[in-house]
């Protein structure tokens, strides 16, 4: 077995993934805080004063946010299983994904659901204590797979991403064991030759639209259904596997712009006007979705295609001897600081954002003034539990998922004889 992904080719390195992930991440702080404000998500505290305004702009981007950090987990997934082998990989999805999925679970998930009972109800005053047992009351729910268990009050709450994930790297692996032997250059081969005419990159946002239209779409997992995500993490594993693919994005990055903007527009007034569009089988309420399907995948064409424009038009002007302004070394600092968080950052941050809401909607103030002590507050909080709580020792680095000593989708180059050796 591992024969077949002995000495894999050593990728070049993609910063501009790693730095998607970070603003995806910072950016569900405000996302989330975001909630507390809006009309029609149930989230775990409300402010007694709402509007339809976060909706929109919530949506600018959900449409793309979760769908990129799925692709990208697929991208760097292929080149771990090239790696590690089959047997390395799921050791280590286990380790990485595994272990902070429980870890969080029996600590700080059960908090926004215990919040939440004392936000709707001012005489509930059990204690956090208390609450623990009727939250693990549960049963096993095989119908509603990878989620298996189900309660009363339990819920995996934002780690659903990480039950994904990981639900899916696991799945993946006889797959891309599969491909490894003998057949894979061929299907790719054909993929990645069909892939160099203009607007190849397009087609694969019709399945999108597909499952999206008529398996609907799932609210409470950022409003995707979970076999989309499964789509754009498969997307992201074939987009791995040749070069090829990555200039075919780059030449149908503004095409996939435009054509992204507008199926985002042109489906918003079906959302807008659907009783419920997530779940609705109107016809307005299946095109409305369709079209956001397909904007989704649109939509990440074009981001990442447009960055490797960026990145190749630089690299071209330091092969032509024109000076290209660097980052000022703290900010490399801080953007290597905040990529090895992304995993503890994400795992911290809801239960963070709902604490502060609950202390702060019951004050009588406008809602872009609460807003911003949440968010403020929130992102502070997250960033000194991460830095006081996490970092600093083995043991806690280990239950959030952390590498040793940082995390790296992917390898860097192999240094010179006479240099650093830098580690994968």
């Amino acid at each position: 077995m591992t024969a077949a992904w002995s000495e894999p080719p050593r990728p070049e390195r993609r910063p501009e993934l790693d730095a998607i992930r970070v603003l995806v991440v910072v950016g569900l702080v405000f996302f989330h805080s975001a909630l507390v404000f809006d009309t029609r998500d149930d989230f775990y505290v409300k402010n007694s004063e709402t509007t339809d305004a976060t909706m929109v702009l919530a949506g600018l981007g959900v449409v793309w946010a979760m769908p990129m950090l799925f692709l990208i987990a697929g991208f760097g997934s292929w080149h771990s299983l090239r790696r590690r082998g089959p047997a390395g990989f799921v050791v280590e999805r286990l380790r990485r994904l595994g272990v902070p999925l429980v870890f969080a679970t029996l600590t700080i998930i059960p908090v926004p659901q215990w919040l939440r009972l004392r936000a709707a109800d001012p005489g509930y005053h059990e204690s956090y204590l208390d609450f623990l047992p009727d939250f693990y009351d549960v049963r096993p729910d095989p119908a509603d797979a990878p989620f298996l268990l189900e309660g009363a009050y339990f819920e995996t709450g934002h780690l659903w991403f990480v039950v994904l994930l990981l639900a899916f790297s696991l799945a993946v692996v006889p797959l891309a064991h599969w491909l490894a032997h003998g057949r894979r250059r061929r299907i790719v081969e054909w993929l990645a030759t069909a892939a160099q005419r203009r607007g190849s990159t397009l087609p694969p946002a019709a399945p999108l639209a597909v499952i999206s239209a008529f398996v609907g779409l799932e609210e409470a997992y950022a409003g995707w259904s979970r076999w989309a995500y499964l789509l754009f993490f498969g997307y992201g594993l074939v987009l791995a596997a040749d070069e090829r693919f990555r200039a075919a994005m780059r030449h149908d990055a503004r095409a996939a712009a435009v054509l992204g903007a507008a199926l985002f527009l042109g489906g918003l007034p079906g959302f807008l006007s659907a009783d419920d569009p997530f779940t609705d089988m109107t016809g307005t309420a299946i095109g409305a979705r369709a079209l956001y399907g397909a904007a989704g995948w649109c939509l990440l064409v074009a981001i990442l295609g447009s960055l490797d424009r960026r990145r190749l038009a630089r690299a071209r002007e330091r092969a032509a001897g024109s000076a290209v302004t660097q980052p000022a070394g703290r900010g490399r600092r801080l953007y290597g600081y905040l990529s090895a968080a992304v995993l503890p950052l994400y795992v911290l941050h809801q239960p963070i954002v709902v604490a502060v809401a609950y202390g702060v909607v019951g004050w009588d103030a406008p809602i872009a003034v609460e807003y911003t002590v949440i968010v403020a507050s929130s992102s502070a909080l997250t960033l000194a539990a991460y830095d006081l709580l996490v970092r600093r020792t083995r043991v806690t680095r280990f239950l959030f998922g952390m590498r040793e000593p940082g995390p790296r989708l992917y390898p860097r180059k192999a240094a010179s004889p006479h240099g650093r050796q830098g580690k994968t």
